[in-house]
C-alpha cells in the first residue's frame, strides 16, 4: 500500500546583496551549478538549467561519502520546471526529486525576493507531497537551509 504525507513550510533569510544579485544567482547556470548542486560528499552525474518561463532543471548526483547520512552511490535526480519568473522579484516552480529510480516527492515552491536595507528579504514558501514514508517536511526544510546557506556563501565569494 503506498502513502502520502503533505507538507509546508516557510523560509526566511536576510541576504546582505541585492535583490538583483540574487536572482541572477538562480538564472546563471554556472552560478546555480555552484551554490545549488556542487557540494562534499556528492558526484554530479548531470546538471542543467534552462531559466526561463516553462523552463526546465534537471540533475542526478550520487552519495559519494562524506558526511552524507545516505548509503554510497545512491543515486538521487532533481526535475524541475519554472512556472513563472518574474525577474529579480519572484520564482515559481515544480519539482520532483527520485532516489535511485523511485520518485519520492512532488513539490510546488516559491521565492519571493524584496529589497530591504541595503539588502535583500528573501522569502522561499514549499508545498510538498512526500511519498512512502520517504523524505518529509522536516527533512525538506533541512535540505533547503543548507542549499541557501550555500547560496550566502556563494554570493559573499562573488562580491
Amino acid at each position: 500500500m503506498t502513502t502520502t504525507t503533505h507538507g509546508s513550510f516557510i523560509i526566511e533569510r536576510r541576504y546582505n546583496a541585492s535583490p538583483e544579485r540574487i536572482f541572477a544567482a538562480w538564472a546563471d547556470p554556472k552560478a546555480k551549478r555552484a551554490w545549488f548542486a556542487e557540494g562534499e560528499g556528492w558526484d554530479i552525474r548531470s546538471y542543467e538549467l534552462d531559466f526561463r518561463e516553462r523552463g526546465t532543471e534537471t540533475s542526478t548526483f550520487r552519495v559519494a561519502g562524506g558526511n552524507n547520512p545516505f548509503p554510497p552511490n545512491t543515486t538521487f535526480s532533481n526535475d524541475t520546471v519554472f512556472n513563472e519568473i518574474i525577474a529579480n522579484e519572484r520564482i515559481v516552480f515544480t519539482y520532483s526529486m527520485a532516489r535511485d529510480g523511485m520518485r519520492f516527492s512532488i513539490s510546488l515552491a516559491t521565492v519571493e525576493l524584496h529589497a530591504a536595507d541595503k539588502g535583500t528579504r528573501f522569502i522561499l514558501t514549499e508545498h510538498g507531497a512526500f511519498f512512502d514514508g520517504a523524505d518529509g517536511v522536516k527533512m525538506r526544510e533541512q535540505g533547503w537551509q543548507e542549499l541557501l546557506g550555500k547560496l550566502d556563501e556563494y554570493l559573499a565569494k562573488a562580491n
